[in-house]
């Protein structure tokens, strides 16, 4: 399933909740010139298809405290799938990793990194990526400022 499984309809809908998903159905109906069954069977499906994951509300980091964001680049000693499992899993635990893809190049993984500040994160390291088996090497870079922030695909 993927994007030429839809209508230009679904994709208006997609959009319109990807720059605030509190629209209500009613809102997106008036806008695209739809009725209001039509828009709530069309978001079900969308949601049904895995086309919306879920629908969350974005926070500012700053106003909770998360004010160093890093970025890790992990490399891994063994790369056999058990143990490529074993660090996602050990990753996935950490509320501080925000994120965590697995790469192609020079390192493993690259980890995104939300702490309140350099002592915190330098807590965590310590206490948590650093203590994972098999990690040769973490490199990490630290924002200075953030120019873009998107969550919404271009469609």
């Amino acid at each position: 399933m993927n994007l030429s499984d839809i209508d230009a309809t679904d994709v208006e809908i997609l959009k319109i909740l990807q720059v605030d998903s509190t629209r209500t159905n009613k809102e997106i109906a008036f806008k695209l010139h739809k009725s209001l069954a039509t828009i709530h069977e069309r978001i079900r499906r969308l949601k049904e298809k895995g086309f919306i994951k879920k629908t969350v509300a974005i926070l500012d980091r700053k106003k909770i405290d998360k004010n160093l964001i890093a970025f890790s680049m992990v490399l891994l000693h063994d790369h056999n799938a058990e143990t490529l499992a074993r660090f996602e899993n050990s990753v996935k635990e950490f509320p501080e990793v925000m994120e965590c893809f697995q790469m192609a190049g020079t390192f493993d993984f690259i980890l995104r990194i939300a702490t309140s500040d350099m002592d915190a994160y330098h807590d965590f390291y310590r206490k948590k990526l650093a203590t994972l088996p098999n990690i040769t090497t973490v490199q990490s870079f630290f924002v200075l400022s953030e120019t873009k922030s998107d969550t919404a695909y271009p469609l």
